[in-house]
């Protein structure tokens, strides 16, 4: 048993913090004498280091009590999950002693001030503070929260750039994601993923049913009519019993749910455990094939703006065709309560023009330059079209 006194010197955390901790609940001592001193065993250190832990990456003491309190709480998991944030933050520093380094040495160094993300930042941090149980329904806990927000650091000079180029300066992008918090697009988000959750979980006993139907044997055609009429019904019923999918934006969200099938490795994984290998490529081929003349209006002007490659991006067709995009995209948007940046389609364009991934996806989607294509149409009614 160590005293107050000698766990403050073995671990630099004063006496009157430790005495905070006892007071919130947070480290209790191991025993208290009967002159009214608090006595700590190993186990309660052991405690208090994972305490510390939490506290150097910044977590608040009030989250890490939450955390800590849960009966979810695996002591193992949280030491994995902060070593592996401490290494994110101890990269960060070695590129701030490089930069010093550097600085030193003469070297010419960029400025930062325009990178200044404490903005952005704030607002995530009042996100969790005021919006608990949303955080904790959202990401799965405080401490998974916490993790993001510690990656987003690690990308923070490129989400900076993409900030200024989108929405003019930081402070702006950040008003815009404040505002977003409070959009439609949260409450869309979850229902989504219960609909995902009752698949998972067989919690809709006719989608049950109809999932193990559809893939009884995924040796068939996933585009037979046998295998389009369960197809169909599943599309049905979705829409039947999930509000979220019979809203004015209902179907450009289902398409996208089906495409969770085909491109998103974690679903398909956790789809291919539950009915088998190759499972969520079939019921995605399936339910995308089902779709091919029900496809929603913002799909159909993609096909159709890619239709001819050999077009000019900038002649009268075309642009008719992105303005209807851009009303389209509007519409979601109005609909979701998001605001966009004043030069979202500029800085869309640009990743379509310059982006690997986009070029990967499209091209293979629509044809070889069908990226750079949208791209140079996109780019041109950025440049021509009053904000």
């Amino acid at each position: 048993m160590k005293t107050v006194k000698q766990v403050s010197d073995m671990t630099g955390i004063s006496v009157r913090s430790l005495h905070y901790y006892d007071e919130i609940g947070l480290l209790k001592p191991s025993e208290v004498t009967e002159a009214g001193y608090r006595l700590y065993d190993d186990e309660a250190l052991k405690t208090l280091q994972q305490i510390l832990f939490f506290k150097e990456l910044d977590i608040p003491l009030k989250d890490v009590k939450e955390i800590m309190d849960s009966p979810y709480f695996n002591k193992m998991e949280a030491l994995e999950n902060q070593k592996k944030l401490l290494l994110v933050k101890r990269k960060r520093l070695d590129d701030l002693i490089e930069l010093i380094n550097k600085t030193l040495k003469g070297e010419s160094t960029m400025s930062f001030k325009e990178f200044d993300m404490s903005e952005y930042y704030k607002v995530l941090e009042d996100f969790k503070t005021e919006n608990e149980d949303k955080v904790i329904k959202m990401y799965g806990s405080i401490e998974k929260y916490n993790e993001r927000i510690e990656k987003i650091k690690t990308k923070e000079e490129k989400i900076a750039k993409m900030a200024i180029k989108e929405h003019g300066s930081i402070k702006k992008f950040a008003e815009i994601i404040k505002k977003n918090f409070d959009s439609d697009m949260f409450a869309l988000s979850e229902q989504i993923e219960k609909f995902k959750n009752d698949c998972l979980e067989d919690n809709h006993p006719k989608l049950k049913e109809l999932f193990n139907k559809l893939v009884s044997d995924l040796s068939k055609d996933p585009t037979s009519m046998e295998i389009q009429e369960i197809a169909g019904e599943i599309t049905t019923t979705a829409k039947k019993d999930y509000e979220v999918f019979s809203t004015e934006i209902g179907d450009d969200l289902w398409y996208s749910n089906v495409q969770l099938y085909l491109v998103y490795p974690q679903w398909i994984e956790l789809v291919d455990k539950k009915y088998g290998n190759g499972a969520a490529k079939f019921i995605g081929e399936a339910l995308k094939f089902y779709l091919e003349d029900k496809l929603p209006k913002s799909v159909i002007l993609y096909k159709c703006l890619t239709a001819d490659l050999s077009k000019d991006p900038s002649s009268k067709e075309i642009q008719q065709i992105v303005e209807e995009i851009v009303a389209e995209t509007k519409k979601s948007s109005d609909f979701l309560k998001v605001e966009m940046g004043e030069n979202y389609w500029g800085y869309t364009a640009e990743q379509y023009i310059s982006s690997p991934i986009y070029e990967k996806v499209m091209d293979k989607k629509y044809g070889s330059g069908a990226a750079k294509f949208i791209g140079k149409a996109l780019k041109f009614y950025a440049e021509n079209t009053k904000k």
